[in-house]
């Protein structure tokens, strides 16, 4: 069944790798973007050569003006929404809690959670019976990221109470709420974290021996989209090797 989904984040990484992967299915794709208008303008042109319709939207996720715009832009240009995906997401380099100070603790809370927030808020205000929001967490939710991130780890928990509660409110309406929750995945964010090698390093530690990929996250990501998962909701779904 042909889809319309949105994809916050969607120029790099594990948001990019979900465009393709919807594309290849025959869905048409919006996707969010903050800075890199290239890396956006090229991602649409790896959906449309798969034949489908795709939009690119510049667009602050913290802003509700900018969210407001991407949905109305996407729905102008696309049609009616089937899907969203909240992916947009920041880390910073790694420190003890005790050393962050609050400009990156905010900016942090301000992409991460109330970004979600709003995004989750417009699919839920959007979205028609049959519906699917899938929310990217992390592993280090469930882990806590100390000595590193824990201020990232944080606003992913945040998230994983979002898609709970959330899931609840919606079910009624017909529309699934889920959450991937990666774990060491090969993308740029750990290079924007100061350890561009971190993935690839620890990834040798997990119990598979191995980092994961944006393409494995973004399989999975498309399942919960899709009709296959019909009764999950609520769910959060770890992709990240056995960590």
């Amino acid at each position: 069944m042909t889809k319309t989904i949105l994809i916050t984040g969607g120029s790099r990484g594990i948001g990019r790798a979900t465009v393709r992967k919807a594309a290849a299915k025959g869905w048409s794709v919006a996707l969010s973007y903050v800075r890199d208008a290239d890396a956006a303008n090229q991602a649409v042109a790896e959906a449309e050569a798969a034949g489908v319709r795709a939009r690119a939207m510049q667009g602050d996720v913290a802003r509700e003006e900018d969210v407001l715009r991407m949905f109305d832009d996407a729905e102008r240009a696309l049609g009616p929404l089937d899907g969203v995906v909240v992916n947009s997401g920041i880390v910073a380099p790694g420190s003890k809690l005790a050393d962050m100070d609050a400009a990156r603790l905010r900016r942090m809370f301000d992409v991460n959670v109330l970004g979600a927030l709003l995004c989750a808020r417009e699919a839920a205000r959007r979205l028609k019976s049959g519906g699917s929001i899938v929310i990217v967490s992390s592993i280090a939710a469930k882990l806590g990221a100390p000595f590193e991130y824990v201020d990232y780890a944080a606003s992913k928990g945040a998230l994983d109470t979002l898609t709970i509660g959330l899931s609840k409110e919606l079910g009624p309406e017909g529309i699934r709420v889920n959450a991937v929750r990666p774990g060491l995945i090969e993308t740029e964010i750990h290079a924007s974290g100061g350890r561009p090698d971190r993935a690839q390093v620890l990834g040798a530690t997990t119990p598979m021996g191995r980092a994961g990929s944006a393409e494995e996250v973004a399989e999975t990501i498309v399942w919960l989209l899709g009709d296959a998962s019909s009764y999950v909701t609520g769910s959060l779904v770890d992709v990240a090797g056995g960590r």
